[in-house]
């Protein structure tokens, strides 16, 4: 027993060994930063205490990138999801040519970042991107989409929603074929209208799979960054810039650490109070009764 105890603990050693080497002592050594002062040449960190906590509640664009995140998040991540879920459901049919539609909506998934915000560029180029040349055919002007305050975070909304569905719906199609086709069957034999199979069996089936997706939309809506570096930089006037682009410039453009360190104490607080929260809410609805 003690020598089968030996060797499963050795087994768990390399995981073990990177997980604690590169998640929870820098994990850690973030939070224990965020109450000192960034040192600077021979200037060493000092302890600050709250001060760099104190800053955060009065910095005016740490809000305003913070409401922009909560925007993106609120309609990339729903969005996403029920366009995954009707992607699923449709290449889940049988029809003519499903394995390529399968890889068609599949396709930006597996596309670098950085060429998915170099494609989107050339669709928003102001005059004659692609957007434009479709609105010219109407007579509609021409549309700076990624200059303007009131469009920037919607053109990296529309980036995020084309990249992201694609991946959840593999999820969703794997969650679709374990369902048992005898469910289906008896609602058919009972006359059950399509809409009240789906509403009454195939989506209370697809919540464990909602659950996870979600808590990895919510993740993933909090971590973008690439699309923002490579095609607006955050603005105009942070219109476009989100809460992780923002630690990115105070870290490495203003070299501010400890107040960068501060920002992502509270962003990993706000990623766990959400994911609690999705556990807590969806919990009910994902086993099936």
């Amino acid at each position: 027993m003690k020598r089968t105890t030996i060797h499963a603990w050795l087994m768990l050693l390399p995981a073990m060994t990177l997980l604690v080497a590169f998640t929870h002592y820098p994990a850690i050594k973030t939070i224990i930063a965020s109450f000192w002062t960034t040192g600077r040449g021979r200037r060493e960190s000092q302890f600050a205490g709250l001060d760099n906590y104190a800053k955060l509640l009065g910095d005016d664009v740490f809000w305003q990138v913070l409401g922009n995140n909560l925007i993106y998040a609120a309609i990339t991540i729903p969005v996403s999801i029920a366009l995954a879920i009707s992607m699923a459901l449709f290449v889940n049919k049988k029809l003519l040519g499903r394995s390529a539609v399968r890889m068609a909506y599949f396709t930006p998934t597996v596309l670098p970042l950085i060429a998915v915000a170099n494609i989107w560029l050339f669709f928003y180029t102001p005059g004659f991107g692609l957007i434009d040349q479709i609105r010219g055919l109407f007579g509609l002007p021409e549309q700076n989409w990624m200059g303007s305050p009131s469009t920037a975070l919607y053109t990296m909304m529309a980036v995020t929603i084309w990249k992201e569905a694609g991946f959840f719906m593999i999820f969703y199609l794997a969650a679709l074929q374990a369902i048992s086709p005898s469910l289906y069957e008896a609602a058919e034999i009972e006359g059950a209208p399509r809409w009240a199979v789906f509403r009454r069996i195939t989506l209370p089936l697809l919540m464990p799979t909602t659950l996870f997706v979600s808590v990895n939309a919510v993740i993933n809506a909090f971590r973008m960054i690439d699309h923002i570096f490579t095609m607006t930089g955050g603005g105009p006037n942070n219109a476009s810039s989100l809460l992780l682009f923002y630690i990115y410039e105070v870290a490495f453009r203003q070299w501010n650490t400890a107040y960068a360190a501060t920002l992502t104490v509270v962003m990993l607080v706000i990623l766990a109070a959400l994911a609690i929260g999705q556990f807590f809410f969806l919990d009910r609805k994902v086993h099936y009764k």
